[in-house]
């Protein structure tokens, strides 16, 4: 039995898509019994907050107690912070189970996880030196970011020594990982992409009447902000006469929408998977702008499996997953633009590149990985 700890984030995104995709990898192609304990950012006051982040962890007999309860021999730990920490991975370890840590951004460092803070990428913090962190306010709150900061410099290396082994999601997201840094034991480290159900599968066809949006359109599905690029999306499809449509929130969207005022741009908010799914079967091409070191690029995963051709800025892990063709200078909306009029509806393309995610993302592949890792 293999049991998932994870603290949601305040803005859902991609790691909890990736979450439950382990989940599901792991009942259906490991014939295991998976569970799941979840903390949520979005029910934690503040103050309780700061101290799981400065204690290194709130409560860690819940988990030792899930652990004895399910018979867990795997305890597979996703995002920690703030109220989850290195001791609940002690304790799951003093109940009996081994330890793999799952590090899906580059949080173990950095205090926003995502290398990009005041409009560029950022690898400031080094180690245990988080205070650029805590000078910049990269968490937006003087108080937070100070908790983050030393809560990292605290409990790093206490948190890496609970781990058996270590999995990331790219090469370039341990070699990240390695620039900033962080004292992992690199031969415990295993590269593993995301398991990706549509991988392996035809494309989905958009049918009348099935809520698919009439005419061609370029899709971004993201995150609304500042790392994910969305503005230069914006602009390159009014270059290039695209309509554009955009799912997904976040702390920029009122600044988008107002940028988008004058353009053919439609919000969707967020969407749940089966409205995302048809939004995917009518685009003539996904966009998956960013400015910052993606650890892998799920939207362009997501959108290739679905035989939708992708163009994508030339940063992190998208050069492990996208063609030379389809890749841009990050925040070029010019050149983005001219990757659409090359790559909008080009079925060559959306072909090449679902073939890319089936080597990649299908999930018989990730599930042999994967019980490698846990033997």
């Amino acid at each position: 039995m293999v049991l998932f700890v994870h603290n949601r984030y305040r803005t859902t995104g991609g790691e909890e898509r990736a979450v439950e995709d382990l989940l599901w990898l792991v009942r259906e192609h490991l014939g295991e019994r998976a569970e799941l304990l979840t903390r949520d950012s979005a029910q934690l006051r503040p103050a309780r907050a700061a101290i799981g982040l400065l204690r290194g962890g709130l409560d860690p007999e819940e988990v030792a107690a899930a652990v004895r309860r399910h018979g867990a021999r795997v305890v597979h730990a996703h995002n920690l912070q703030p109220s989850l920490g290195w001791r609940a991975l002690r304790a799951a370890r003093e109940a009996g189970a081994r330890v793999v840590l799952h590090l899906h951004q580059y949080r173990l460092v950095c205090a926003v996880g995502v290398c990009f803070t005041h409009g560029a990428e950022c690898t400031r913090c080094h180690a245990r030196n988080t205070l650029p962190g805590v000078r910049l306010n990269c968490r937006g709150s003087a108080a937070e970011a100070l908790a983050y900061g030393a809560s990292l410099a605290l409990w790093q290396r206490r948190l890496v020594a609970q781990a058996d082994a270590i999995v990331v999601p790219s090469a370039f997201a341990r070699e990240r990982l390695r620039e900033l840094g962080a004292p992992l034991a690199w031969e415990r480290v295993h590269v593993l992409a995301p398991p990706l159900r549509a991988a392996g599968a035809g494309a989905r066809r958009p049918a009348a009447g099935d809520g698919v949006l009439a005419g061609p359109y370029a899709l971004v599905a993201s995150r609304l902000s500042p790392e994910k690029g969305v503005e230069v999306a914006i602009e390159a499809c009014h270059m290039a006469g695209m309509r554009l449509v955009v799912a997904g929130d976040g702390p920029q969207r009122a600044a988008l929408e107002a940028r988008a005022r004058a353009g053919r741009v439609s919000f969707e908010g967020r969407v749940d998977g089966a409205r995302l799914e048809r939004l995917r079967a009518g685009a003539a091409i996904a966009l998956v702008p960013s400015r910052s070191g993606e650890s892998f690029g799920l939207a362009a995963a997501e959108a290739m499996a679905a035989g939708v051709p992708v163009a994508a800025s030339r940063v992190g892990a998208l050069p492990e997953l996208l063609d030379d063709e389809a890749l841009v200078p990050a925040g070029d909306a010019r050149a983005l633009a001219q990757a659409i009029g090359r790559l909008a509806g080009d079925r060559a393309a959306a072909e090449r590149g679902r073939e890319r995610v089936r080597t990649l993302c299908a999930p018989e592949t990730v599930a042999r990985s994967l019980a490698g890792v846990y033997a």
